[in-house]
C-alpha cells in the first residue's frame, strides 16, 4: 500500500504535516478528514537520495531486516504478519519498500518476485535463494543463513573500515597541517632570507619554492589531487581488467585472502540454500570483488557444465583452496568445506591486514618526521650562515 506525504491544518489553525499509509489519494484525504484535519497538500512519498525522512536506502540495514524475518517466520508467524511488523517498525525508505513487498505478496506474487523490484538493495544471490527457500519449502531457514551470510560480510568490511581510519585520518591531518605551514608560517620565516644578498642554501631554496607554489598555486594543488582521485576511478573503470590483474601480482598482496575467501564464503552459502552448482558459481564469481578471478570462475563453471570437477576447472586458484574443494567433492561435505575455507582466509586477511597497517603508521610518522626534518633544516642553514657571515 502507498504512503503519502501531507500537508494540512488543525481545526485551531496550526499547520500540520505527516505521513500516512492508504490505498489511494482519495482513501487518504477521507482519512484526514475523518481524524479532524484540513488537507492542504497531499501526494504520494517519493524516496530519493537526501535527508531527513526521505533519504537514500540504506543497505546496511538488510542483514538485520533479513534477522527480524527470519526470527518471525521460525517462531511460526506467517509471511505476511512478518512483513507487516518488520514495516511498523522502520521508517523512511524501508518503510515504504516492506509495504510495497507486502502488497505484491498479498496481491499473489511470490515473495521473491517482489524482491526482483528491488534489485539494488536486494542482491542477486539474495532474491535466488530466496527463491530456492520458497521451492523448498524451507524459507526461514534460508533467511537464516542469509542473516549469517550478510552479517559475517558486513563484520568483515566494518573491520576494513576501521583499520583504514588512523591511517586515512593521520594523512589527512598531516596535508592540512604541512599546508597551512607552507602557505602562513614558512613564508614570515623565510622573508627575512629573501632580503639578504647572499646566496641560500640550496635545500632553502626548494622549501621558498613550495612555500611559494602553496601560496599561490593551492587551487592547482587541489586540482591535481580531486583530479588524481577521479581519474585514478575513471582509469580503473575502463581498463578494469588490467588493474585486477596489477592487483593480484603485487608483492605481500593482501587482497588475495579477501577475494579467496569471499568466494569460499559465497559460494558455500549459496549451495547450502539449495541453488545449483553452475547457478552458484555464477553468482559467486560475481561477489569476488576481482574481475580476473571472476572470468576464471565463470570458465571453470563452463567446465564443470561439461563433466570436470571443480577442484579441476579452477586456475590460478590457491592449492590448498583447491585440495579443500576436492576433498569436500569427495566426501559430499562442499558446504562444510568452503565455510571452513572462508573462515580460515578472513582471519589471514584479518592478520595481514594487521600487519600492513602495523608497518604503515611508523611510516607514515617517519615521514612526517623527515618533512619537519627538511623544514628545520632548510631554516637554520641560512640562519648560521648568516652568523658566519656577522663574525
Amino acid at each position: 500500500m502507498p504512503i503519502f506525504q501531507y500537508k494540512g491544518y488543525k481545526t485551531d489553525g496550526s499547520e500540520v504535516a505527516g505521513t500516512l499509509e492508504a490505498s489511494s489519494i482519495k482513501e487518504a484525504v477521507s482519512r484526514l478528514k475523518d481524524s479532524g484535519l484540513h488537507p492542504k497538500n497531499i501526494q504520494e512519498a517519493v524516496y530519493r537520495k537526501g535527508f531527513g525522512l526521505f533519504q537514500r536506502s540504506d543497505v546496511s540495514l538488510l542483514p538485520s531486516v533479513t534477522r527480524q524475518l527470519a526470527t518471525l517466520l521460525s517462531s511460526g508467524v506467517t509471511l505476511m504478519e512478518a512483513l507487516n511488523s518488520i514495516s511498523e517498525e522502520n521508517k523512511g525508505f524501508w518503510k515504504n519498500v516492506l509495504v510495497n513487498i507486502r502488497e505484491r505478496v498479498a496481491a499473489g506474487s511470490s515473495f521473491s518476485k517482489a524482491l526482483e523490484d528491488y534489485k539494488k538493495i536486494f542482491p542477486e544471490f539474495y532474491v535466488n535463494m530466496v527463491a530456492a527457500g520458497e521451492a523448498g519449502g524451507n524459507l526461514d531457514k534460508v533467511l537464516v543463513r542469509l542473516a549469517d551470510f550478510l552479517e559475517s560480510q558486513s563484520n568483515l568490511k566494518s573491520k576494513v573500515r576501521t583499520a583504514m581510519v588512523y591511517p586515512v585520518f593521520m594523512i589527512c591531518v598531516g596535508f592540512i597541517v604541512l599546508s597551512f605551514i607552507f602557505t602562513f608560517v614558512i613564508p614570515k620565516i623565510t622573508r627575512i632570507f629573501k632580503d639578504t644578498e647572499s646566496a641560500l642554501p640550496f635545500i632553502t631554496v626548494i622549501l621558498i619554492t613550495i612555500s611559494d607554489i602553496f601560496q599561490n598555486f593551492w587551487w592547482l594543488i587541489v586540482g591535481i589531487i580531486l583530479g588524481g582521485v577521479f581519474g585514478f576511478r575513471r582509469i580503473k573503470e575502463k581498463n578494469r581488467l588490467f588493474v585486477d590483474r596489477l592487483i593480484l601480482h603485487l608483492p605481500g598482496n593482501v587482497l588475495q585472502s579477501l577475494y579467496f575467501g569471499r568466494f569460499a564464503r559465497t559460494l558455500g552459502s549459496l549451495l547450502e540454500g539449495g541453488l545449483p552448482v553452475l547457478r552458484a558459481l555464477e553468482l559467486a564469481a560475481k561477489s569476488i570483488g576481482n574481475r580476473v578471478l571472476e572470468l576464471k570462475v565463470i570458465d571453470a563453471g563452463r567446465k564443470v557444465a561439461e563433466g570436470a570437477r571443480l577442484s579441476a576447472s579452477l586456475e590460478d586458484f590457491p592449492p590448498v583452496l583447491l585440495q579443500l574443494i576436492a576433498t569436500g567433492e569427495r566426501s559430499g561435505r562442499m558446504v562444510e568445506v568452503l565455510k571452513n575455507a572462508a573462515d580460515s582466509y578472513e582471519e589471514e586477511f584479518s592478520r595481514k591486514m594487521q600487519k600492513t597497517l602495523s608497518l604503515l603508521e611508523p611510516a607514515l610518522i617517519l615521514f612526517m618526521g623527515i618533512i619537519v626534518g627538511f623544514i628545520v633544516l632548510a631554516v637554520l642553514l641560512p640562519i648560521f650562515q648568516l652568523n658566519q657571515l656577522i663574525k
